[in-house]
């Protein structure tokens, strides 16, 4: 019998309360952990009529700065070649897109606080092109 890592159990629980979140305002969830060879996509959701892309960062504390920390420019590139990978897979060449950050911060037992940053990022349409 393998044991999860808990820092992977973490984050798996901090992307099911990030989704949880989310479909409480009222977004649909379209995917969920889409993996390719240059990383992952947390989540991938609608508000309205707008593809949202979702990064989700969980820290236990905000030791270092936190989680926003965790999401910076190489970061944001990596998103974003994923985002275009996903768009073209799909075949989605006239849909508005945005690119949130979700924040999540807690213990050992759960998530103590959300913040969600909606247009986390801007982004070019030359940078969603394939």
């Amino acid at each position: 019998m393998t044991i999860p890592d808990p820092r992977k159990r973490f984050g798996q629980e901090g992307e099911s309360a990030a989704e949880r979140y989310l479909r409480h305002k009222g977004y649909r969830i379209v995917a969920r952990n889409l993996r390719s060879r240059v990383g992952e996509l947390d989540l991938v959701a609608e508000d309205g009529q707008v593809l949202v892309f979702v990064e989700v960062k969980a820290r236990r504390t905000d030791e270092f700065g936190g989680a926003i920390y965790a999401v910076h420019q190489r970061k944001q590139e990596k998103v974003i070649r994923l985002a275009a990978q996903y768009l073209a897979r799909h075949h989605i060449n006239d849909r508005l897109c945005r690119f949130d950050v979700i924040l999540l911060q807690g213990g050992e037992a759960a998530v103590s606080q959300i913040e969600h940053i909606q247009n986390a990022f801007e982004v070019s349409g030359d940078d969603l092109r394939w």
